[in-house]
């Protein structure tokens, strides 16, 4: 991956919305969820849901596929594993980094 590529990926992400959808596609792995289905989990309506899928889309974090009469959408889990590495290439200057600590589930408010 590069700058470019990362840019453009981090700032589709930093959105409250897009977010949220990636990380629910993120959840759902490679089967992926309807547009419809997204829409119920998050209360989002459809019109708002598809700009950010497309913005998704374009930053490369998301596929979408046609199975019968709906769009289902997938995180693209490769991308996203390039962007972690990218962001991490240097990691404690290619000494050991300390263990990744798994984060705690926050409550939303």
């Amino acid at each position: 991956m590069n700058v470019k590529d990362a840019l453009s990926a981090l700032s589709a992400l930093a959105n409250e919305h897009r977010l949220k959808v990636f990380r629910l596609l993120v959840e759902a792995g490679h089967e992926g969820r309807s547009a419809g289905e997204i829409a119920d989990a998050l209360a989002m309506p459809a019109s708002s849901l598809s700009f950010h899928l497309a913005h998704l889309n374009r930053a490369g974090l998301i596929a979408q596929r046609r199975e019968s009469r709906s769009l289902i959408y997938s995180a693209d889990f490769a991308r996203m594993n390039a962007l972690v590495a990218f962001l991490t290439e240097n990691c404690c200057s290619g000494g050991v980094c300390a263990p990744l600590v798994k984060p705690q589930r926050r409550k939303s408010a």
